[in-house]
């Protein structure tokens, strides 16, 4: 598997996967027109045609036959051209020594806050690829870009974790406040900020602190909480340094996580090295792996060992990042722990 920048002609690939993703992934509607423009601001982007605010570094992730099988992104700079919310989770005091009385109650914030920073987003692989080192290097191949290419992204990197929601897609949260001020379904109001209409939040949301307590027990519970199906992603991403916050998502408040870029492991610990090609032997272990390309650019994962300042690939990972010996390569082990054997 290899990752690399979007083209054009995988329009039709990224609508079938769209299309599979069911609810909660608002920056992928399925949508052709949509999808379309957005393909075209990412060739722009990585042609270095897109200003910080406009950069949307769309991936995908391709088998060697030619098949996309699944995409990831990155956005250069959030809510600097349309407005950026969240709930910001704050407390409220109330007591009276007079009654001992003393309450401490969450209370929700509509805010701008992480307005500026870089976004993890759109990430989804096919079901039937979601085994071995797959998941991961669809993931974190966008650590390996940011390392490479650093002036293109903010002093952090946030990411919207996917809140919860059941099988028919009704997020609880949602139905205790969300509903009340914008009249439709959860799904439809999901499909809409994923078209780039967010102006209506701004227009509907209430401005005064939202009392937690008014909500439903359900609702509160899944407050900050991700969708079982999402904890994955969400641990993954806790091994890089990201961590929570108080940041949640307006709709089904699932968390937003945050680190600061350089610090990143994957961006920290990466290193330039020299391209070699041989058998890597017992000793080696999964390294990300960039060709240091930008609209070429070429990430992928696979056993590799660290010999007198090379790195040592077999063929085939060569060959997968068209690169010859020789070459210099951008790399890290693919996790910490892997780092550690």
């Amino acid at each position: 598997m290899i990752v690399r920048p979007v083209r054009s002609s995988d329009l039709p690939a990224l609508m079938a996967l769209a299309q599979s993703t069911g609810t909660g992934l608002t920056t992928l509607p399925a949508n052709e027109e949509r999808l379309s423009h957005r393909v075209s601001w990412a060739e722009k982007a990585f042609s270095g045609e897109a200003e910080r605010a406009d950069a949307d570094y769309l991936f995908v992730m391709e088998n060697d036959d030619g098949e996309v099988v699944g995409i990831s992104a990155v956005a250069g700079a959030v809510g600097k051209r349309e407005p950026w919310y969240n709930f910001r989770v704050g407390l409220t005091v109330s007591a009276s020594q007079e009654l001992g009385i003393h309450r401490e109650i969450p209370t929700l914030f509509l805010a701008n806050d992480l307005t500026g920073h870089s976004e993890l987003c759109s990430l989804f692989l096919h079901a039937d690829h979601r085994s071995g080192l797959n998941g991961r290097l669809l993931s974190k191949a966008r650590f390996m870009f940011i390392a490479e290419f650093r002036d293109l992204f903010g002093d952090k990197v946030i990411a919207e974790m996917r809140g919860m929601s059941d099988a028919d897609g009704r997020s609880p949260f949602w139905e205790s406040l969300g509903r009340h001020f914008f009249t439709m379904e959860f799904s439809r109001a999901d499909y809409l900020t994923g078209l780039g209409n967010k102006a209506f939040i701004a227009e509907l949301m209430p401005k005064f602190p939202l009392y937690t307590c008014f909500l439903t027990e359900e609702a509160q519970a899944v407050i900050g909480r991700v969708h079982p199906h999402t904890e994955p992603a969400l641990a993954m991403l806790k091994g890089e340094g990201f961590s929570y916050q108080g940041y949640v998502d307006i709709f089904d408040a699932g968390p937003a996580i945050e680190v600061q870029t350089d610090k990143i492991r994957a961006v920290a610990d990466s290193q330039l090295l020299i391209l070699s090609i041989g058998t890597p032997g017992d000793e080696a272990v999964p390294y990300l792996m960039h060709n240091r390309k930008r609209g070429d650019c070429r990430i992928t994962a696979a056993p590799a060992r660290v010999a007198s300042g090379t790195l040592v690939v077999d063929a085939l990972t060569a060959k997968r990042l068209q690169l010859t010996a020789g070459s210099q390569v951008r790399a890290v082990p693919l996790s910490a722990r892997d780092a550690q054997n």
